[in-house]
Parts: structure tokens; sequence; C-alpha cells
């Protein structure tokens, strides 16, 4: 399934995959939450409770969306967090990867603490 994220006048189109905290996910949009940076990942609290999954992971990569458990949020992930070593891409602790961004990445670091980010479906 294809979602579009949007933040100011910037939007990104990604693909949620067929998996548990996917279709959750999916059930749950549209989503709507105020964006929380963190290095060069975003991420914001979202009304779904899912478990790790047992391929979750902490190590990701660019344009990969993941849930993190722990704060029941929806992350995009950029660029290297303050948990980074080198060009790495490292969550703070395991989420469970959902998605991808396809496409263009640019204006995800233009997305400051506190802009409203709303994510739907685009089928």
């Amino acid at each position: 399934m294809k979602i579009i994220i949007k933040s100011g006048s910037y939007s990104w189109i990604a693909r949620i995959f067929d998996t548990t905290t996917g279709h959750l996910i999916k059930q749950a949009l549209p989503l709507k939450g105020r964006a929380n940076r963190w290095g060069d990942e975003i991420y914001f609290s979202i009304p779904v409770d899912a478990q790790l999954e047992s391929n979750a992971t902490a190590l990701v990569s660019i344009g990969q969306l993941g849930y993190w458990p722990t704060g029941k949020a929806f992350c995009i992930f950029f660029g290297p967090t303050p948990v980074s070593t080198g060009s790495e891409i490292r969550a703070a602790s395991a989420v469970n990867i959902f998605g991808q961004v396809e496409g263009d990445l640019s204006g995800l670091g233009s997305v400051a603490d506190g802009a409203e980010v709303i994510v739907a479906g685009a089928e």
C-alpha cells in the first residue's frame, strides 16, 4: 500500500510493507502528529500498540519507516541520529520496520520540532 506523508509544503510517497505492524498502521490511517526531531530522524506518537517483531532492529537504512514500541511512535529515518557511529543510522532502541519512503527524501531535514505531520493513504 502507498501512503503520503505531508508536513508544511513538503510531501513524500512511501510504501507500507505486508507485516503485522504494517497492517496496524494501515488500519489507523489517517494519522496526524507533531514532529519530534532526533538527529536525522522524525518521530511522533500514534494510536497504534504493536509489540516488537522478531526481526526488529536498531540499525536501519535511509528512508525506512519504523514503529518504536517504547514510544508508540511512527519514525522516519533519513540520516544519522545521536547514537549513530559514523554514517550508520541507528534508532534509540529496536524498531519494527514497516515501510520505505520512495524517491526523493529532500525536505525531511526541513521539518522542525513541533511541525504537523499528516500520513494518509495514497491509493
